[in-house]
């Protein structure tokens, strides 16, 4: 029996509002409920990136500590962006900075990191993916008709992979693209298997 069959009897909740990771999910062939907890994203200026953003979606679960949720399957995600120096790039505060970071990023290397934390009954455990990411070079032209016509200003990074800007302007990858929006499918399932 496959893991898809095996999680028909599971109540599954994944705690993101995000649309991206709602779509992956629904991918994988998996029925789910979405619940959003606000948590509290401060997080100690000593830890790496990584860990940060471990400690981001650990915080996400966290919020789900009623007994309510000791045998539902519980999936929360945080994902990060770092430039080819490691400064993490955050959502952009307008399109100027969007337009500032897609510049940075062109004809150069950046990582994008995602954290995923499960729990099921006594079983807790986080992971965190790498994906490389290379820019092609990018026209002023092309930064601009892709900022102002998509408005990347809930992304980190100030780009979508999926939209246009990732048809026409990654020369390579390397790693899961689902990681990339939001969500390392792949790795997910197999970690899933390892539960179920």
């Amino acid at each position: 029996m496959i893991l898809q069959e095996k999680l028909r009897s599971v109540d599954i909740v994944l705690g993101s509002k995000s649309p991206r990771r709602k779509e992956l999910l629904a991918s994988m062939d998996l029925d789910f409920e979405i619940e959003v907890r606000e948590t509290d994203e401060t997080v100690d200026p000593n830890l790496s990136p990584l860990e940060v953003v471990k400690q981001i979606a650990k915080e996400k679960l966290a919020a789900f500590s009623e007994d309510s949720y000791f045998d539902k399957l519980l999936i929360c995600a945080d994902t990060i962006v770092l430039d080819s120096d490691g400064k993490v790039l955050g959502k952009p505060s307008d399109l100027e900075e969007a337009k500032a970071v897609i510049r940075q990023l062109a004809n150069n290397l950046h990582y994008v990191y995602t954290a995923v934390a499960l729990s099921y009954k006594d079983y807790q455990y986080s992971f965190v993916e790498e994906t490389k990411v290379w820019f092609s070079d990018l026209s002023e032209e092309e930064i601009s008709y892709y900022v102002e016509k998509y408005k990347p200003l809930d992304k980190a990074g100030s780009y979508g992979i999926q939209e246009w800007i990732g048809r026409i302007g990654i020369a390579k990858i390397e790693g899961s693209y689902e990681n990339v929006i939001g969500l390392p499918t792949a790795r997910l399932q197999e970690e899933l298997k390892k539960i179920f």
